[in-house]
């Protein structure tokens, strides 16, 4: 991924070659340059700025500094490109943004100052580069320039390109990512003491049943966000936490299971690239016979069925294959997907050492979304064609488990 930053102070961007940004600069994973727009300009004071047209207090930045360094950029790295200028009057800078602008080939990052840069240079970016020109804003406050915002989205974009951290895992339960905050953390040791106040870690994160604890630290996630970020919370959220039953399937489920399991898939059969999956074509038989042989979570919410997945051991003893993970077509992107897929890695036998499971290989979005759960496509299933393995190394079980 290519980054470039264009600033009258780039000296204010030495951050950026610190810490793991600045491991990935040196390791080939970003491609980070800092260019000083005051090279682009010709007079002996290298002016950059003016007054505004219009009258009003403070300066403009100058469009033609701004139009040669643009162009230059251009040059050195032609094709598709993505002007970020930071501004409050922006889009609102947030982790699903992040995750979008990850996938750019190449980012400019405009760092204006003063009053602002001529609006002219934004319709030259798109007209005459052919630039997707898109204004980002922090958050609902000022600042002096653009480049404590850059300093802050450079982070947050890089450190979602693979490698830049070191355990991908360690992004996937954090603040913002499925729509809650993060859940309360703790360490060692369990009993701590100071100015004769002893503080306990909860007990259920000692207890070695991960069920439970994917329980509490998703009831955790909903209460914080409650008392500190109400704005994020959706009704379906908290029906999520506190409506929604999951709990081992049985044979009378099949039928249900059956008409979810078709109802869900029949959207995947474009990425699939045919419509004879076994999600599809099997009947109420396979069904109650795939109940005997994977361990299957359903998901009820005033019981109604609403979401399911499965999971088995497959034949090399160290490796929990997770299947069909399924949620209702009207509740998709409510966070019960997530819920449904840790609950399932939850169950596998402490002998697993690695999660597999199968994805449509033209499912982009869905791959994405395992992605952010930790999982790393392998390549091709021989299992079922067009699909995708992917997977996912399990964390070793809490201590004392």
């Amino acid at each position: 991924m290519r980054l470039d930053v264009i600033s009258i102070f780039p000296e204010y961007l030495a951050a950026l070659d610190i810490s793991l940004i600045g491991k990935a600069r040196r390791d080939g994973l970003i491609d980070l340059v800092v260019h000083d727009l005051r090279d682009f300009t010709h007079d002996r004071h290298r002016t950059v700025d003016d007054t505004p047209y219009g009258g009003g207090a403070g300066m403009v930045m100058k469009p033609q500094p701004w139009a040669e360094a643009l162009g230059y950029v251009d040059r050195l790295a032609p094709g598709p490109t993505r002007l970020i200028v930071p501004t409050p009057s922006g889009r609102p800078f947030t982790q699903t943004f992040a995750r979008e602008l990850v996938h750019e080939p190449h980012l400019v990052f405009a760092c204006g100052r003063y009053e602002g840069i001529d609006e002219r240079v934004y319709d030259y970016a798109a007209t005459d580069l052919g630039w997707n020109v898109t204004p980002v804003s922090l958050g609902d406050y000022v600042l002096n320039g653009g480049e404590v915002a850059v300093l802050a989205m450079v982070e947050a974009i890089g450190r979602l390109i693979p490698g830049v951290v070191g355990n991908a895992e360690s992004l996937v339960e954090e603040s913002h990512e499925g729509g809650l905050l993060e859940y309360p953390v703790y360490t060692k040791p369990a009993h701590w003491e100071i100015d004769g106040v002893a503080r306990e870690v909860p007990p259920i994160l000692l207890s070695g049943n991960h069920s439970a604890i994917a329980k509490w630290r998703h009831q955790q996630r909903l209460e914080r966000t409650a008392a500190r970020r109400p704005d994020l919370l959706h009704t379906s959220q908290f029906m999520a936490a506190d409506a929604i039953d999951i709990t081992p399937a049985v044979p009378a489920d099949a039928p249900e299971l059956l008409v979810l399991q078709r109802a869900c898939f029949v959207r995947e059969i474009a990425a699939h690239g045919n419509d004879q999956f076994p999600a599809l074509t099997e009947e109420l038989p396979d069904v109650v016979d795939g109940l005997s042989t994977w361990r299957t979570l359903i998901a009820r919410a005033g019981g109604r069925l609403v979401g399911a997945a499965r999971g088995r051991m497959l034949d090399d003893g160290v490796t929990w294959e997770i299947g069909r993970v399924m949620v209702a077509p009207d509740l998709v992107g409510r966070g019960l997907g997530r819920r449904l897929l840790e609950e399932v890695e939850s169950i596998a036998p402490r002998e697993a050492t690695a999660y597999r499971l199968l994805v449509a290989g033209g499912a982009q979005r869905t791959q994405r979304l395992y992605k952010k759960a930790g999982y790393r496509p392998i390549g091709a299933a021989a299992e079922v064609a067009g699909t995708v393995a992917m997977t996912k190394r399990r964390r070793p079980p809490a201590e004392g488990s």
